[in-house]
C-alpha cells in the first residue's frame, strides 16, 4: 500500500473560511466531503483529513539562522494555496487517481494526487 495526499487548492483571490462561506454552500461542501470520508472510511483508505485556515493567518517561522524569526504570512505568495486535504492509503497510483476523480465530482473542484516520498528499501 502506497499513501498519497489528495489536496484542495483554492484561489488566493478569495480566502473562504467555514465563517464567511454561504451557510448552503457549507453545508453542501461539508456534505459532499462527508461522503467521500465516509467512502474512504468503508473502503479502509481512509488515513486522516483536515481543512486549513487561509494562508493570510499563517505565521512562517524561521530558526536557521544565529536567531528566530517569526514573520506573519505564508512563505511563498502564489496564485493558489493548499485549502484542505485527505490522506489515504490504496494499492497504487491508478486508485489514488480514482479517489481523486470522486472527491473532484463531489467538491465541484480540482483535486492535486502526490505520492508521499518512501526512503530508499522500504
Amino acid at each position: 500500500m502506497s499513501q498519497y495526499l489528495l489536496s484542495v487548492p483554492h484561489d488566493s483571490d478569495e480566502e473562504p473560511t467555514m465563517e464567511t462561506m454561504d451557510p448552503a454552500e457549507l453545508e453542501a461542501a461539508l456534505a459532499a466531503t462527508g461522503v467521500i470520508i465516509e467512502e474512504l472510511t468503508s473502503s479502509g483508505a481512509f488515513v486522516f483529513a483536515g481543512g486549513l485556515t487561509p494562508p493570510s493567518s499563517a505565521i512562517t517561522v524561521d530558526n536557521t539562522g544565529s536567531s528566530l524569526s517569526t514573520v506573519n504570512g505564508p512563505f511563498v505568495e502564489a496564485p493558489e494555496y493548499l485549502g484542505g486535504f485527505w490522506v489515504i492509503d490504496v494499492a497504487d497510483e491508478e486508485a489514488a487517481l480514482g479517489w481523486a476523480a470522486r472527491a473532484s465530482k463531489a467538491l465541484g473542484g480540482r483535486i492535486e494526487v502526490r505520492a508521499f516520498q518512501v526512503p530508499p528499501g522500504d
